[in-house]
């Protein structure tokens, strides 16, 4: 944070009529203990008031709001032989961002130190939670009525609504953010004055308006940021795209990263990896063509999932597509909200609403669903391996596999096909047949027996299932996935 944005901070605190749930001062309290406490209250009175986060202040005058400057130093203030904030943080539970910045006026030196509002739970010190009724700090077990109404607020809070940068002026904000592709993406006429324009940002979220100035919110930035390393807390949330010479991971050809907005960058990170993906030759009856060796709608889909499905809260990792010889990755932080069996016919679920609904109406993403089944059918129509969805605790991968023969593919791949192939005809609202199966891998009529073996071993893995178990014939035999 730069000097500029903490003297709007200690202006907008100096502005205040009095203390509040989110704001205190002090003049020298340095009590390590006391400071824990006020870490506390302050992001339990944030998620109370709806706040983003709360402010403590030393070196103002209780009373007037003046500076008076402070001898309270963060750096050098101890407990026992631990630094203050360590020490405060790993007394936390659970643990959130709270830092201290520092400095001198020429009234006096100021330390403002600013808190994260409550995300999930209420935040507790040393196993108590605090809160701030009025100007003073009480234990939360005394006021349930506000532990609910913090514990209803904090499962509304979202990453989006937290603070990307602080304290910037209306030509700042212009500066900062694309504004004017905001309005393109979102095809609304372009307004004739910068208030009209400053006031579509506030109604669209990406701003929020403070007494003197403005703070940009992280759905304004990481969708609209010229430069995302303007934002020092979303600089690694950046794509990366890494080009790698063959299967593994030890020679990377180049790699690329996007700084600008996921909304404002998108188009051209799918063109870029479009462009220098490998081609397949196809040789038509009198011409030689070149086709991608992946989908283009395939790669879009797939990124704009990874980018809308994402853990923001995940720290030191970003998406990322990654290309290699057999192989293309892209890899998004934080496990999936559905089974990834699910992916093809559950509704789409997100962590970030906001996020997801802008970018829909900018028409990255369909309404109706996660687009994934267009992706696969994409994959099916250029004669690729079924795409490969992993997971853990930390990450959600989709893999798209190479050109393929079937004699190429084992076992899992081949189970994965015949799932995929199942549920993308179920909700076309066809039924799969060993016929239709034959036609996505490419197998002729005489070797049915080669897809009769598949889909067996599909059926003994409990991926999917006959439609009519009691059906004598075998020869119209249809199948459905396993969740019908």
């Amino acid at each position: 944070m730069d000097e500029k944005e903490i003297k709007a901070i200690i202006r907008d605190i100096q502005a205040s009529p009095t203390e509040c749930e989110w704001v205190e001062i002090k003049h020298d309290n340095d009590s390590p203990e006391s400071i824990g406490e006020y870490v506390s209250a302050l992001a339990n009175g944030a998620a109370y008031m709806g706040q983003s986060r709360g402010f403590m202040a030393w070196g103002l005058d209780d009373n007037s709001h003046r500076i008076v400057g402070t001898k309270f130093n963060p750096k050098t203030t101890k407990y026992g032989n631990e630094e203050l904030e360590s020490w405060i943080s790993h007394n936390l539970s659970p643990r959130i961002d709270f830092f201290f910045h520092e400095i001198t006026l020429p009234e006096g030196r100021v330390v403002v130190m600013i808190v994260d509002s409550a995300g999930n739970t209420p935040v507790k010190f040393k196993g108590v939670a605090f809160i701030r009724i009025g100007s003073y700090k009480k234990k939360l077990a005394d006021y349930p009525e506000r532990e609910r109404k913090i514990w209803q607020n904090t499962q509304n809070s979202s990453f989006e609504m937290k603070i990307a940068k602080s304290a910037v002026s209306d030509d700042e904000v212009l500066e900062l953010l694309d504004y004017s592709r905001i309005f393109s993406l979102l095809h609304l006429p372009f307004p004739d004055s910068k208030a009209a324009i400053i006031d579509k940002l506030l109604e669209e979220q990406l701003i929020i308006r403070r007494q003197s100035c403005y703070d940009i919110t992280n759905l304004g930035a990481i969708l609209f940021a010229n430069n995302l390393k303007r934002f020092e807390l979303l600089a690694r949330k950046a794509v990366r795209v890494i080009f790698y010479k063959t299967g593994d991971r030890i020679n990377a050809l180049k790699e690329q990263v996007s700084d600008k907005g996921y909304a404002i960058g998108f188009e051209g990170l799918v063109d870029y990896i479009s462009a220098n993906l490998p081609v397949n030759e196809e040789i038509g009856k009198a011409l030689r063509t070149e086709i991608p060796m992946y989908p283009p709608i395939a790669i879009r889909e797939f990124l704009a999932n990874a980018l809308i499905h994402q853990d923001f809260s995940i720290g030191g990792s970003s998406p990322m597509v990654e290309i290699f010889s057999n192989r293309m990755e892209i890899t998004n932080p934080g496990k999936p909200l559905i089974d990834v069996f699910r992916f093809i016919d559950h509704a789409p679920i997100s962590r970030n609403e906001k996020l997801a609904s802008l970018m829909r109406r900018m028409n990255f993403c369909e309404e109706r669903g996660s687009g994934i089944d267009r992706a696969l059918l994409q994959c099916e129509i250029y004669q690729l391996p079924a795409p490969d969805f992993q997971h853990d605790e930390l990450f959600t991968k989709v893999i798209m596999l190479a050109p393929m023969t079937l004699r190429q593919m084992n076992k899992e791949d081949k189970r994965r096909a015949c799932y995929q192939h199942c549920c993308l005809e179920y909700i076309s609202g066809r039924k799969m047949t060993n016929e239709s199966f034959r036609e996505r891998l490419n197998i002729s009529h005489e070797n049915y027996a080669i897809a009769s073996r598949i889909i067996s071993d599909t059926i003994a893995a409990n991926y999917i299932k006959l439609d009519d178990p009691t059906a004598s014939s075998k020869r119209y035999v249809k199948y459905v996935p396993f969740w019908v």
